[in-house]
C-alpha cells in the first residue's frame, strides 16, 4: 500500500471538507469516533437493499451485491464491528460528487478489507490490498474519486481488479 504523507494542516482540511467515512477518514476525527473494544465492538446493521455491482476486468464481470453507505451516518460507520464478509459483497460509498484528498483508516474495523477508490466516471483510480483490520494508518486514494468500495481482503487480487478497470453501477454514468 502507498502512503503519501499528510501534514496536519492536510488533516485538518481532510476533516473540514469530508464527512466521515468507514474505516473512518483520519485521526483528526477521533474525538468523535471513538475505538472500540474489539470483543463488544458495536456497527451499524447490513444496509439494505443490497444493490447489484460488477468489476469489468481483464478476466471479464465480476459481480457483487453491495450495502450502499451514502449518507454521512452510514459513510461513518461503514463496516466496522463486523466480523466477517461473504467473497460475492462488499460496501460501496457513494460521495455523490468528486472529492480529493480521501483517505480511510480501519478504526473499529475487525476484518481485513481491499480498499478500492473510484473515479468520478467509475473507472477504478487505486486499490489499497489486504489493510490490515484496527489499522489507523491513512489509506489515502491518491487523486479525485466519486465513490469507495470495500471488498473481502484478498479478493481484489482474485479477480484481477487493476487501476483502470471499470465498476459497473447505477451511480457512474455510462
Amino acid at each position: 500500500m502507498s502512503h503519501n504523507p499528510i501534514g496536519r494542516r492536510g488533516l485538518l482540511a481532510l476533516a473540514a471538507s469530508l464527512a466521515l467515512s468507514s474505516a473512518a477518514l483520519s485521526p483528526a476525527f477521533a474525538a468523535g469516533l471513538p475505538r472500540q473494544d474489539p470483543a463488544h465492538c458495536r456497527g451499524q446493521a447490513e444496509l439494505r437493499p443490497l444493490q447489484p455491482l460488477v468489476l469489468n476486468t481483464a478476466r471479464g464481470p465480476q459481480a457483487f451485491m453491495v450495502e450502499f453507505a451514502d449518507t454521512d451516518p452510514t459513510r461513518e460507520y461503514g463496516l466496522m464491528c463486523r466480523k466477517q464478509l461473504a467473497a460475492d459483497r462488499g460496501m460501496l460509498f457513494d460521495f455523490k460528487k468528486p472529492m480529493q484528498g480521501v483517505a480511510f483508516w480501519m478504526r473499529n474495523t475487525l476484518i481485513s478489507l481491499d480498499i478500492v477508490y473510484i473515479r468520478p466516471d467509475g473507472t477504478v483510480l487505486s486499490i489499497a490490498r489486504n489493510v490490515p483490520p484496527l489499522d489507523e494508518s491513512l489509506v489515502p486514494a491518491g487523486g479525485t474519486i466519486r465513490a469507495v468500495l470495500e471488498l473481502p481482503a484478498g479478493r481484489a487480487a482474485q479477480i484481477g481488479l487493476l487501476p483502470g478497470d471499470k465498476v459497473g453501477h447505477r451511480i457512474f454514468t455510462r
